[in-house]
């Protein structure tokens, strides 16, 4: 998966990624967490998604390595669960 960081602030980040799926799950995970703003948009499906998140409390950086250490956790929760 490639992502081009396209413009990067204290709190405020915009990135290009090819993956639809981890977009949506890391938009969801920032929303959940309070963050001010995330989402994504796909101008057309031969391009790559222009994804955005705008804090006002923690770094955007910070913002997303929790949102990234929860979705871990509740990956591995999932795996333990598939392997019972």
């Amino acid at each position: 998966m490639e992502i081009e960081i396209v413009k990067q602030d204290k709190n405020e980040l915009e990135v290009k990624m090819d993956n639809v799926t981890v977009a949506e799950v890391l938009r969801n995970y920032l929303n959940e967490q309070g963050v001010d703003f995330a989402a994504w948009r796909r101008e057309h499906p031969a391009k790559p998604i222009l994804m955005r998140i705008q804090t006002s409390g923690k770094t955007v950086k910070k913002e997303v390595s929790d949102a990234v250490v929860v979705i871990k956790k509740d990956l591995d929760s999932v795996l333990k669960g598939v392997k019972k």
